[in-house]
């Protein structure tokens, strides 16, 4: 296991880098060091922010240096991995039901065609492994989930759309993503889910988190259509489980 880097980021924050690639190894050191910061704040500690491979700790510089700021950091890091690398948080295993194709997934016949699959098989390979979140990020609660299927992994659209409607679930770059809201967006659509991901006045406000996995289960539009009533409504939100307690 190669050393961390640890950068400055400004005079108040560092960022912790485990490697140089996404990489569920590297997510997992992450959210490891994440975890060992939240059991074991140091004095200054604001705030950590997880991504795919890194983790940014943000402290108060009246109250510590980047060089005294590291050493803490180091310390947990070392704990951290004699504990094994355990995460903050137990993950989690969510089920989303997915309406694809149709106007919920407007791109699903074009991805089909670019694999050279039928809209089935694009279907299956989707909803059939658990996506993992790797960070939360570009609007409030949206997840960055690997796993995607090599069949499938194509590029961003050629031209990304204006307005891509919320709780669309889409597909790029080797990763997919639910967009929370209404927002612009160039990757490929394949479906809509009835899950709310973002929600205010909830603590925490995001219903995912890195280390959380996701299955994505087909169901009819008109079912998700109506859960997404009840979830707007505050009393539907998806199924979860601790991970491999039924994957």
């Amino acid at each position: 296991m190669s050393a961390p880097r640890f950068l400055a980021c400004g005079d108040a924050a560092l960022s912790v880098e485990f490697g140089d690639r996404i990489d569920p190894a590297h997510s997992a050191q992450v959210l490891a060091l994440e975890g060992a910061l939240a059991r074991d704040p140091f004095a200054g500690l604001i705030e950590t922010m997880p991504s795919f491979r890194a983790l940014l700790v943000r402290y108060e510089p009246l109250t510590l240096s980047f060089a005294e700021a590291v050493a803490c950091v180091k310390a947990r890091l070392t704990a951290a991995r004699e504990q094994g690398e355990s995460a903050a948080t137990p993950a989690r295993l969510w089920r989303f039901p997915v309406a694809y194709g149709g106007e919920e997934g407007p791109d699903l016949a074009e991805v089909a065609a670019r694999s050279g699959l039928t809209e089935a098989a694009v279907v299956a390979a989707h909803s059939g492994v658990a996506h993992r979140v790797y960070m939360l990020g570009f609007l409030p609660g949206a997840p960055f989930l690997g796993g995607l299927p090599a069949q499938i992994d194509l590029p961003r659209r050629a031209e990304p759309r204006v307005a891509v409607p919320a709780r669309s679930v889409a597909i790029a770059v080797g990763l997919s993503v639910i967009y929370p809201v209404e927002s612009p967006g160039g990757w490929n659509l394949l479906g809509r889910t009835p899950a709310r991901l973002f929600a205010a006045e909830a603590e925490p406000p995001a219903l995912l988190a890195p280390g959380d996995a996701v299955r994505f289960e087909p169901a009819a539009a008109e079912d998700v259509a109506r859960l997404a009533e009840r979830a707007a409504a505050g009393d539907w939100r998806p199924a979860c489980e601790p991970e491999g307690g039924g994957a």
